[in-house]
Parts: structure tokens; sequence; C-alpha cells
């Protein structure tokens, strides 16, 4: 019995195709051109480009060559192995490439549309065939294989009306805990912007080394080198200030890093991203001595009598700096800082003193915040995880509806 071990003996268990038989009528004149999807469902594909802000056409097979789909019929469609299996409230046409499920008459689509996607369902689906590459769909012949619960018409619709009722208490849940979630964000980013307002300005290359100019890194960095030098790139970079693990960093020659002595890291200097991905940064790590960077990153060495290494992270990570960024760029084809824009970026500059507390408590306000964020999101997964569950249940049978009402 596998998935439906607990489902009740009074409920019968038919073949698939007992259940649905494949619809292969070639669409209509008046059909519309309908697009399936997991987030959106079913949706003609007018609507469906109005919600995704997709301008590109889906034509692939040609508007004279698809096949129809009346109302309550079910799509297979990409990444059914992932629950791509969605119900149309519409009537038109999809891409052939796509199966088309007619629900036979003991079939209530509003009980099927969960049993079809839920997770117990989904598991069994992929054991019946091998080996299929991430986002393949399957066939009718594969979907005919797994053997499907079918409960009293009347049984379908208290169960499909239950879990409407109860996944939209927890979705509305959900909302609420991801809009706490904005909030937290948003309040993380006016503490930084508040808590800087209110010092002399100057800019960065006035607080740069003399000795160690800003620069960025290796141009072409090659083929990793077993033994070789190791670099930080954009992608290597990963939260505010935190240096890269030297073990997750790729190499380069030392032919190829002795051309670029100018941009050696030493301990404590500052790395910034200025390609695409411009403006995220880190402090290099005492075992990152001797490593470079690549030319979508450069060093900022700074000078430690006048500014403090943490209150500066915060000051180029602060909504100000961003800001300033933005106009800068603004209007350029392809979005990214360069090194001259960097080093005029205004920066705050109280007392040295002064630099430590602020940070101090940035550090302080923002990882309180960090940690709420952090409980909510682990909320919002036992949600959904509580939900997926729920749903399971529910359509195998392990819950008795009526007493649920």
């Amino acid at each position: 019995m596998g998935w439906l071990a607990g489902a009740p003996s009074t409920w019968r268990l038919m073949p698939a195709k007992a259940s649905f038989s494949e619809r292969r009528e070639p669409n209509l004149p008046d059909d519309v051109h309908l697009t399936p999807s997991q987030i959106h469902g079913v949706l003609p594909q007018a609507e469906y480009m109005s919600r995704t802000g997709n301008s590109v056409v889906q034509n692939i097979q040609g508007q004279d060559n698809m096949k129809h789909v009346d109302p309550d019929d079910f799509i297979i469609h990409l990444r059914s192995f992932q629950g791509g299996i969605e119900r149309s409230t519409y009537k038109g046409k999809v891409s052939t490439a796509y199966t088309v499920l007619k629900p036979s008459k003991i079939v209530v689509p509003d009980y099927f549309r969960w049993l079809l996607k839920s997770d117990g369902y989904v598991q069994e689906l992929r054991t019946t065939t091998n080996q299929l590459r991430d986002g393949q769909s399957i066939k009718f012949r594969d979907f005919a294989k797994i053997s499907l619960p079918v409960p009293l018409p009347e049984e379908q619709r208290a169960i499909a009306e239950y879990l409407d009722r109860e996944t939209a208490r927890i979705d509305t849940l959900i909302e609420e805990q991801q809009r706490l979630i904005e909030m937290l964000g948003e309040r993380r980013v006016a503490t930084v912007a508040e808590t800087l307002d209110g010092s002399q300005w100057t800019q960065v290359r006035r607080l740069v080394d003399h000795d160690r100019p800003m620069t960025y890194g290796i141009l072409q960095c090659g083929e990793p080198v077993e033994g070789g030098v190791v670099y930080i790139g954009p992608s290597d970079i990963k939260g505010e200030g935190l240096s890269p693990h030297r073990d997750a960093l790729r190499t380069t020659a030392p032919e190829i890093a002795s051309a670029y002595k100018r941009s050696v890291l030493k301990s404590g200097d500052v790395v910034v991203s200025i390609g695409p991905a411009y403006g995220k940064v880190a402090v290099v790590s005492d075992d990152l001595t001797g490593a470079n960077l690549t030319q979508d990153t450069v060093r900022i060495a700074l000078r430690p009598d006048l500014v403090d290494t943490r209150f500066f992270v915060w000051a180029l990570l602060s909504r100000q700096t961003a800001e300033y960024w933005d106009y800068q760029i603004m209007g350029a084809t392809f979005r990214r800082l360069n090194l001259g824009t960097l080093a005029r970026t205004p920066i705050p500059l109280p007392a040295l003193q002064e630099q430590r507390r602020i940070a101090a408590y940035l550090d302080e306000r923002t990882a309180k915040i960090d940690s709420l964020i952090a409980e909510t999101e682990r909320f919002i997964e036992l949600a959904r995880e509580r939900r997926s569950a729920l749903i399971t249940a529910a359509v195998t049978g392990q819950v008795d509806v009526r007493e649920a009402a």
C-alpha cells in the first residue's frame, strides 16, 4: 500500500486510468491559449504573462497544433515529479508537450486537486521511472501506473472543503509572518541609517593607506591550480564583513598572481565587490594574508588611525551608501561600480572612539533583529511542513474531517 497504508478500509483503491483518461482532442477554434505553472496554476497565457511580467509569448507548437482542455481537466506539465499536475478551471488549449487528463465521473476535481499535489503522491509518482532529468515531465503511461484512492463523492467534497479552510488559515499565518520579516528587515536598515546620521563626512579615498592604494585584482585568473594562490571574487563574499573561508576559495597559478603584486591582501583589508553583484563587503582574515582578488573586487587598506574597520563596513552597507551608488550608476547600461565611484563614496567620520561605540551598538542591535528574523523564518518553515503533512493526511483518510469541522 505504501503511501496509502493508512487509508480507511472503506475507501476504494483504483488504477489511475479508472479515474482519468488521456484527452487527445485537438484544440477548437475559440480555445484560449493556457499556461500551466506550479506557482499560478493554469491561466490564460495573457494573464500569466501579466502576473509574471514575462513579455515572451509561448508558442512552441504553433497555435493550430495544440491540445484541447476542458474545465476540471488536469494538465501534467514540466517538473511533474515536483508536483507539476495542475487543475484547469478554463476551457482552452495547451502545447502537445503536455499531457491532459480527463476526469471520470467518480472524480471530484476539488479533492483530486489536493491529492495530486500531496507529498505522498508526488513521492510515489517518482517511483514510476528512473533517472528522469530535473524538469522532465511524465506521460500518461507513467501516471497510470499508480493506484489512486477514491472515497465516496460526498467524502471527497468534505475533504476538499476541509483542506480549503485549514490551508487558508495556515497561509494567512505564513503571510503575516512574512510581513513581519519585511518589517524587521526595514527596521534593520533604518537602524543602521539613523545611527550613522549626524556625523561629519569624508570620502573613502581619504581613509586609505597611501602605501597600499585602492586597486582591483587579477584580470584573468585561469583554471584552478592545486597548491596555487587563493583569490577572492564577488561570489565568495557571503556576509556583512565576514571573511571567506580559505578552503572554499579558488586558486590561480603563482605565475599569474605574481603579475598582480599590487593587489595582494593582508589581514584586516576590506574587500568590496564592484561587478554586477556590487556592494558586498568582506574583511580579510589572518589566514588569507597573501591571497589575491579578481577584477570585480577592490581592496581597501584602511588607515587604523582614522577609521575603525567594523564601523567602515557598516558605513558601506548603509542605506546612505546604497543610495549614493544607485545615483552614481543611474542610467548605466551595466549596473556596476568602478574604482573612482568607490573612492569618492561619502563615509561618516566621527571620532575613532565614537566609531567603535557605534560599530559595537550596530553589531548588537542587528544581531537581535537577525535572531528575530531567523525565529520567524523557522516558524514559517514549520508551518509549511504542517501544511504539507495536513494535506497528505487528509487526502489519504488519516484525518476524520467530520470531527475536525
